[in-house]
């Protein structure tokens, strides 16, 4: 029962890292959970499949600061007191050359998966302060390499680790640990996309091209991310803070 008695908000929670993060936390003993996403409707199939009375959601634009400030107030009016915040929402955005993007694809990206993970710890910390706490923000290989076509995304998972760096120390005298976990290509509905984008019709042959730079051979399940989330979240790691975590099997070794 790694987080027995611990109160968390999960961003991007419809979505399947989200979804199996919120799953094992549930079965590790987190006394509540709130479940953080876009679409309303998604967060509805999120609770019946969790099934689970120590669930809530609040649907939010995370690049909104006043949205972000109302789902913090709304899991502190709930819980009483926040011990995880995994900021997890994202984007991947479109795959095109640098200079085929467009200034609103390129903003839209930035603000949900950088502005997103600020609001998030600004809204976060000064509740987080009195008693510590384990602040998650989901980067990616993308966030340590160059990837041709995803200028947008690869700088938004580069700057996420400058952004956790700087809250590790403003954090540390509270006892606030932030820490950033770097999944590799990922069973789910992002890498579906990606793969569409950059092959067309021709997907799974991408697909085996990334398994391939992949040593241990094989995506990631979206339980490979949620299993480093709970450790991060919980006691076992209360000596790490201002780390990047690689979850890739191998990718960016």
């Amino acid at each position: 029962m790694l987080l027995k008695g611990k109160y968390a908000i999960i961003t991007g929670g419809s979505g399947g890292i989200g979804l199996a993060t919120a799953k094992m936390y549930l079965d590790e003993g987190a006394a509540g959970i709130l479940l953080v996403d876009l679409h309303e409707k998604n967060l509805e199939e999120a609770k019946t499949a969790l099934h689970d009375k120590r669930v809530h959601t609040f649907a939010a634009d995370v690049s909104k600061a006043d949205q972000v400030k109302a789902y913090t107030d709304k899991a502190v009016d709930l819980f009483g007191q926040l011990d995880v915040v995994f900021l997890n929402a994202g984007t991947e955005g479109v795959v095109k050359s640098l200079t085929e993007y467009s200034e609103e694809e390129f903003d839209l990206v930035l603000d949900v998966n950088v502005k997103g993970v600020w609001l998030g710890m600004k809204y976060a910390f000064p509740f987080m302060e009195k008693n510590g706490g384990s602040i998650l923000i989901t980067s990616s290989v993308a966030g340590v390499r160059g990837t041709a076509k995803m200028i947008a995304y690869t700088a938004s998972k580069h700057a996420v680790i400058g952004a956790m760096r700087t809250a590790a120390k403003e954090g540390a005298p509270y006892n606030i640990r932030v820490n950033t976990i770097h999944p590799g290509p990922v069973e789910n509905r992002m890498m579906r996309s990606l793969e569409d984008q950059f092959a067309p019709g021709a997907g799974a042959e991408v697909k085996k091209g990334f398994e391939s730079m992949v040593p241990l051979g094989r995506y990631a399940v979206n339980e490979d991310i949620a299993n480093m989330a709970a450790f991060l979240a919980s006691e076992n790691a209360k000596y790490i803070t201002g780390a990047v975590h690689m979850v890739d099997g191998g990718f960016s070794a």
